[in-house]
């Protein structure tokens, strides 16, 4: 299944909310180092219940759109 994806870094608390057909994920960590595409494959595991393995991104490295695969294994 592939997903788009847009980030906010740096918020206050991790979560995941739908907006008109897009997952808002908000992230704890900064958008440093590669940290927030991190914690936004662990974000995506758990609400997903998948193993962070499952979860791959596969545009937007260093962008705030995303486009996620999510591989139920």
């Amino acid at each position: 299944m592939k997903v788009k994806v847009r980030v906010k870094p740096a918020s206050k608390v991790a979560k995941v909310v739908e907006e008109e057909g897009t997952l808002v994920v908000f992230l704890k960590s900064p958008p440093v180092e590669g940290r927030a595409n991190r914690e936004l494959v662990e974000v995506l595991a758990k609400h997903f219940g998948v193993t962070k393995d499952s979860v791959r991104i596969l545009r937007g490295k260093k962008s705030r759109t995303k486009v996620i695969e999510i591989v139920n294994r």
